[in-house]
């Protein structure tokens, strides 16, 4: 799409001496020449801004003195917001064109199974009845997909994978911006999913894709029935993540993190390896690794045990 269409749909009057090509929208972090991306402002935004190989920035006047020297800046109010009015030209189709399926002989396809355009399913693999298999989506060796997984378009799945009842892998993320009246703008999702080898995914939990970048699931991990792993998170090797859990986007955990029943976080937040998190708390602010936690607002466990022998012993001693 040319950048004079582009000014167009945002309604900005910015004149264009450069009418490049751009491809797609991606990150600051990520953006190439041909590509466009936003500063909201952020501190965490700001710090990738100078560096950014982006070809074009949504930017707000005042941070035009930040700008990378080789990218354009397409000056407005509200970056944020006009970033997801333009998602929605640039999202990915739902049903691609046609493209051959690499499905391995010794895998066994029940019943009543959609396959997408461009699936690949490796050795013994198995996918049971009423599953939803999107296009361009990979599955390695040895996996089970038990009945009612759906599984979206572009998602990589391992090898020994288990995908329990019911599950959504690859969901479009939570997204919006908001005008000045209260109206939700959607921002697409234009990112994936990744499992890595001998995964498990409890049945009705839901994985989001994320917006440029993967949600990734890596090796080894757990995940019970009913969690919510919301965009961009990115979840390290063996943690075990129980029942009713919900990360926020783009949640970072170590290895070997484990997480009670009813925790959740609160987005851009980092977990450090081999942390316990006890459950229905909640985390609040980045965690150290080798530490075990416990509450909201959150604390050292055994903090949290001292915290609640003296509210027993007050009420007792009230009665």
């Amino acid at each position: 799409m040319k950048l004079t269409q582009i000014a167009e749909i945002l309604k900005l009057d910015e004149k264009i001496l450069n009418d490049i090509d751009i491809k797609g929208l991606s990150s600051l972090k990520y953006a190439g020449s041909n590509e466009l991306s936003y500063c909201d402002g952020s501190d965490k935004a700001q710090k990738f801004l100078e560096d950014s190989k982006a070809g074009v920035i949504l930017i707000t006047k005042e941070l035009l003195n930040k700008m990378p020297p080789n990218s354009i800046p397409l000056v407005c109010e509200n970056p944020h917001l006009n970033f997801a009015i333009l998602s929605k030209f640039f999202a990915k189709k739902l049903i691609r064109d046609s493209k051959e399926n690499l499905v391995d002989k010794s895998a066994r396809i029940m019943p009543n199974v959609y396959i997408g355009n461009g699936v690949k399913i490796g050795k013994n693999t198995i996918i049971m009845p009423n599953s939803f298999i999107g296009d361009n989506v990979s599955i390695g060796d040895d996996c089970i997909i038990h009945p009612g997984v759906v599984i979206y378009n572009d998602t990589l799945i391992g090898n020994r994978c288990h995908l329990l009842a019911n599950c959504v892998i690859g969901s479009d993320g939570f997204g919006y911006a908001h005008t000045k009246e209260g109206t939700h703008v959607k921002i697409y999702h234009n990112g994936n999913v990744i499992l890595e080898d001998d995964v498990e995914i409890g049945a009705c939990t839901t994985i989001d894709r994320g917006v440029f970048e993967p949600t990734i699931i890596r090796k080894c991990t757990k995940i019970d029935n009913l969690v919510q792993i919301a965009h961009n998170c990115d979840l390290g090797e063996n943690c075990l993540i129980v029942s009713q859990v919900g990360l926020a986007g783009s949640t970072i955990l170590g290895k070997n993190v484990t997480i009670g029943g009813q925790a959740g976080s609160g987005g851009h937040l980092s977990v450090g390896d081999f942390a316990q998190i006890a459950a229905r708390t909640g985390i609040s602010k980045d965690l150290a690794g080798f530490r075990a936690y416990a509450g909201h607002p959150i604390m050292d466990l055994k903090e949290w045990y001292k915290l609640q022998a003296k509210i027993i012993r007050f009420f007792k001693d009230k009665h």
